[in-house]
């Protein structure tokens, strides 16, 4: 402890400058692009051989102990949200880090420039694997389902992306800090499925000649009633969230709207029980556009998947806390969260931690939002992080082999969970008008 304690004061200040200038520059997802310059530079002088993601933000640095042993993944996300009435919104675009990830690329920083100093990595075994993620927040779909469509990127969250890419390959298990009010850690967190529905109508005079057009508007008003009108149908234990927008609707207020476009997640704490519900409201928004006569194309997109905090290494993470943070009386909550995480993709596949920091004020993605407290969310989160690391890793990794050898995944491989999440895509439009029937693809 006395050997971690010491690295990370070293670098306080590097750490500290690092959240400052990051949330100073804040940078939706796969456009991370001076906040993963930023990162490479700090990374390199500090000695550190990159791989670099590619055509995106982000990279990986591996440290090999030279000793035989299992290989650990710490990550640190980078991008911000847009919530433009945030006092330090960026004021042309809105950014701003509304979720602290600026906090956990700082972090991430003094983790890799602490196990550089002499002692910290004494008596571990097998190989450490630090990452910089892109796209964490699920923001920007139809910017991203272009990104996918020009054959940038396969998947909307930077993980499963750099899952894709191999960034991941002979990794065994995974851990990030996120920041928040307060250190603890809950049993998982739902998944989700991301949807944009095109609604297609007629445009026309709206005051001239209404009837020769067909009100993509009242279609989509139509089919978010019918699918509001579903919520009680949803169980409770299957933690079913389903939250609309309207991103597009309509041209000119003097012309029938011919296009609209709603976007939206539904959200769940199985796939299964995702999967039941999106096929619910496809119905009831498909219904909407029978009702006017519109046609609807709903884009479905697996988003990220249910995260499942491995229960072996939560009691170990709490151990980690008790003694290298003691003050912060790290607790376990056994409920499930209902945001979604792309750390939930890594969880199908390894055993993985994603625990809480503190440090934080104000609502999560909110315009009170702010890191009060850097010591707690980003000084301690990092000696917290690497005292983890020793737990699994020393005593020739015996305690992150128990884990590993006991971890059910849902897929056996990262092909066979990425072949899963790519069935569940769809696209095109919805229904069929013939004479006498309606044919409708839910």
């Amino acid at each position: 402890m006395e050997a971690i304690n010491k690295a990370v004061e070293k670098y306080r200040n590097l750490i500290l400058e690092a959240e400052r200038y990051i949330w100073k520059n804040p940078e939706t997802g796969y456009r991370e692009v001076k906040t993963s310059k930023y990162l490479q530079e700090k990374f390199e002088e500090l000695g550190y051989n990159l791989t670099l993601a590619g055509n995106i933000p982000g990279f990986t640095a591996e440290i090999d102990t030279g000793k035989e042993g299992p290989k650990v993944l710490i990550l640190g996300e980078m991008d911000s949200l847009i919530v433009p009435n945030h006092k330090e919104a960026d004021p042309e675009t809105g950014y701003v880090h509304s979720c602290g990830h600026n906090v956990q690329s700082a972090t991430l920083l003094g983790i890799a420039a602490a196990l550089k100093e002499e002692g910290v990595t004494d008596g571990l075994c097998g190989k450490i694997l630090l990452c910089a993620v892109p796209a964490e927040e699920l923001i920007e779909l139809e910017y991203r389902i272009g990104l996918k469509k020009q054959g940038v990127i396969k998947y909307l969250g930077g993980k499963s992306e750099f899952l894709s890419r191999g960034l991941f390959d002979g990794v065994d298990m995974a851990f990030m800090v996120h920041a928040s009010l307060q250190y603890h850690i809950v049993k998982g967190a739902v998944g989700c499925i991301s949807k944009t529905a095109y609604y297609k109508g007629v445009s026309a005079h709206a005051g001239g000649s209404p009837w020769c057009g067909v009100n993509a508007l009242y279609a989509a008003s139509q089919g978010l009633s019918g699918a509001n009108a579903l919520r009680e149908t949803f169980k409770e234990a299957d933690l079913i969230r389903f939250h609309p927008i309207i991103t597009h609707g309509g041209e000119v207020v003097n012309a029938i709207p011919e296009l609209v476009t709603v976007e939206s997640f539904v959200r769940g704490k199985t796939f299964d029980a995702i999967t039941n519900a999106n096929k619910k409201i496809n119905r009831a928004l498909c219904a909407g556009a029978i009702s006017v006569g519109a046609n609807i194309d709903i884009v479905d997109v697996s988003g990220y998947a249910p995260l499942i905090n491995d229960e072996k290494m939560s009691l170990l993470l709490k151990e980690a806390a008790d003694m290298i943070i003691p003050e912060e009386n790290f607790f376990i909550d056994e409920n499930t969260s209902t945001g979604s995480t792309d750390m939930g993709d890594l969880s199908c596949i390894m055993p993985v931690v994603h625990p809480y920091s503190g440090g934080i004020t104000g609502k999560a993605h909110g315009d009170d939002y702010y890191v009060t407290d850097p010591e707690r969310a980003c000084i301690k989160s990092a000696k917290l992080q690497i005292m983890l690391l020793k737990l699994l890793l020393e005593n020739n990794g015996a305690r992150a082999k128990e884990i590993i050898e006991n971890y059910n995944p849902q897929f056996k491989s990262k092909e066979e969970y990425l072949n899963y999440v790519d069935s569940l895509n769809q696209n095109g439009d919805r229904i069929t008008y013939a004479d006498d029937e309606i044919k409708v693809r839910i």
